[in-house]
C-alpha cells in the first residue's frame, strides 16, 4: 500500500514539472510539435531502459485494445492540457483536472463495483469543494481554457480507471511502453501539419525534460495502480495541485490568492482524511476471521 502511494506522489511530482514546462514551451512551439517530441523520447528512453531488463516478453500483451485504447486517452488528454495551458495559469488549470480523482470513485463504484463508505463519499466531496474555491465562477481561471481542462478531466479519468484495470493482469512495463508508442505513432500521423524549426538550444531541452518527465510519471503511475486500488490512491492524487501551484510561482511568478489557498487546504485535509479512513477499513477487514 504505501509503495503504491509514494509511486503517486513521484508521478504527482513528474507531471507538474511536465505540465509547468509544457506550458512555457507552446507559446513558441506548436502544440502538436511539442506533444510528438515528448511522447517520442518517452517512449524512446523507456524502450532504452525496460527491454534490457524485461526482454522481448515485455512487449506481450493479453489486452491489446485496452492498451490501444489506454494510449490514445492519455494522448489526447496531453493535447488538451498542453492547449489549456497556453491559456490559463498551471496551478487553476492543474486545479480543474484534479476533479478527476471524484470521476474516477465513480466509475470505480459503478464500472468496477468496488464498495465506496459513506463517509468515504464525504471526503471526496470535500475536495470537491476545495476544487470548486479554486476554479470559482468569475475568477481568471475560468474562460476557454476551462473548457479543455474539462475535456481533459474527462479523458484522464477515463485512463485512470483503465489503468487501475490494467494494472490487475499486465505488468506495469508493459502497459507504460505501449501507452508511449501508441502515442508516439499516432502524434507522428499529424506531425507534418505541425512541424516548425525551433533553432533555441534552451527549448529543445525543455522539450527533453518533457520527455524524461512523462517518462518518469507515468512509468510511477503505473506502479502504483499494480500495487494498491484504485480508491486507496484518489486522495494522494490531489498533491498534484501543490506541486503545480510550486511550478506556477517558479516559473511564472503566479500565486493563487486567498479563496484558492483555501481550496488547496480543503483539498489536502480531504484527501488525507479519506486516505486514512480507507486505510482504517483495510486494517479492520484484514482483522475479521473468515467464515
Amino acid at each position: 500500500m504505501l509503495g503504491g502511494i509514494g509511486f503517486v506522489v513521484l508521478a504527482c511530482a513528474c507531471f507538474a514539472v511536465l505540465d509547468t514546462t509544457a506550458k512555457y514551451v507552446v507559446l513558441t512551439v506548436p502544440v502538436l510539435m511539442a506533444a510528438w517530441v515528448r511522447y517520442f523520447l518517452q517512449a524512446l528512453l523507456s524502450t532504452l531502459v525496460l527491454l534490457p531488463v524485461h526482454g522481448p516478453q515485455v512487449l506481450r500483451t493479453a489486452r491489446p485494445r485496452l492498451q490501444l485504447l489506454r494510449g490514445l486517452l492519455l494522448m489526447s488528454s496531453s493535447l488538451l492540457a498542453f492547449t489549456g495551458l497556453r491559456y490559463m495559469p498551471v496551478g487553476e488549470f492543474t486545479a480543474i483536472v484534479m476533479v478527476t480523482p471524484l470521476g474516477v470513485t465513480l466509475l470505480a463504484a459503478t464500472l468496477l463495483k468496488e464498495k465506496i463508505a459513506p463517509l468515504h463519499w464525504v471526503f471526496v466531496a470535500g475536495g470537491f469543494l476545495g476544487v470548486l474555491a479554486i476554479v470559482r465562477p468569475g475568477s481568471q481561471a475560468l474562460g476557454w481554457g476551462a473548457l479543455l481542462a474539462v475535456g481533459c478531466l474527462f479523458t484522464n479519468s477515463v485512463f485512470q480507471l483503465l489503468s487501475s484495470h490494467l494494472g490487475k493482469t499486465e505488468k506495469a512495463a508493459t502497459t507504460h511502453l505501449y501507452t508511449s508508442w501508441v502515442g508516439t505513432l499516432a502524434l507522428s500521423l499529424l506531425l507534418p501539419i505541425a512541424w516548425a524549426e525551433v533553432e533555441s538550444v534552451k527549448t529543445w531541452a525543455l522539450l527533453l525534460l518533457m520527455g524524461v518527465m512523462g517518462a518518469l510519471g507515468h512509468f510511477a503511475l503505473s506502479l502504483a495502480y499494480s500495487r494498491a486500488r484504485a480508491v486507496l490512491l484518489v486522495p494522494y492524487l490531489y498533491v498534484h495541485i501543490g506541486f503545480a501551484v510550486i511550478g506556477g510561482w517558479l516559473v511564472f511568478a503566479q500565486l493563487p490568492d486567498a479563496w484558492s489557498w483555501f481550496g488547496i487546504g480543503l483539498i489536502a485535509v480531504s484527501g488525507i482524511c479519506g486516505a486514512w479512513f480507507t486505510a482504517r477499513e483495510n486494517s479492520t477487514a484484514a482483522q475479521l476471521p473468515e467464515s
